[in-house]
């Protein structure tokens, strides 16, 4: 869906520099120093508007949440709903994925969250999606050992593909649900789009990669 442009998005971001940082390649390697605590970092690369992040943010109040997110557009709403709910633990950034290792350090991520990325279905696409091999180089290199990136779409070619990917890779499936909304994980956090397809009773999947040490 094409996003309508709000070009006061910029302004916005920079009004308001806590929640998300300027120049974040700068706070390579001191992060925890932009969350004044020592708390592990987890990640999600395409954060949306923030349904999410916010919501993992109250479930779990110990862990700082970093949303990247291409569009700005899109990442302004995440910006409104973080100010409405005065949540600490959360910063944005408006970067590419592809840039991952010049704002992290290695080993600085505990673990990345990948939610209803673009499927980019048509084959000289692939390199564009978000699992694959060039992108699993880039989360390994920030995330700590035997760390988790945990994957959720309602697009059952890219799920296909992702366990193919992981697998290839070298990584460990752990988790892999064909139908989560029927299955008995607990305190999971939905994405707007997630509530958008299981409304429309779209099947949900999901599994958590695990790299190896």
């Amino acid at each position: 869906m094409r996003q309508r442009n709000k070009p006061w998005a910029e302004d916005m971001f920079a009004d308001n520099p806590e929640l998300v940082p300027t120049n974040p390649n700068e706070r390579k390697g001191n992060w925890n120093d932009v969350f004044h605590n020592n708390n592990p970092i987890h990640l999600e690369v395409g954060t949306g508007k923030g349904q999410f992040i916010i919501g993992m943010a109250k479930q779990n109040p110990d862990v700082n949440f970093v949303g990247l997110e291409l569009s700005s557009s899109v990442m302004v709403s995440a910006l409104e709903k973080l100010l409405e709910e005065n949540i600490t633990n959360v910063r944005l950034l408006n970067e590419n994925a592809q840039d991952i290792t010049t704002i992290f350090a290695e080993n600085e991520v505990s673990r990345v969250y990948l939610n209803f990325s673009d499927p980019w279905p048509k084959n000289r696409h692939e390199k564009r999606r978000l699992t694959f091999r060039t992108f699993l180089d880039l989360y390994r290199v920030v995330m700590k050992p035997n760390s988790e990136v945990h994957f959720k779409t309602d697009n059952q070619g890219l799920f296909e593909y992702s366990l193919h990917s992981f697998s290839a890779y070298g990584m460990i499936l752990n988790e892999v649900s064909l139908d989560l909304h029927r299955s008995e994980m607990e305190d999971n956090v939905m994405t707007e789009y997630e509530e958008k397809f299981s409304a429309k009773g779209s099947r949900i999947y999901r599994c958590e990669a695990q790299f190896r040490a």
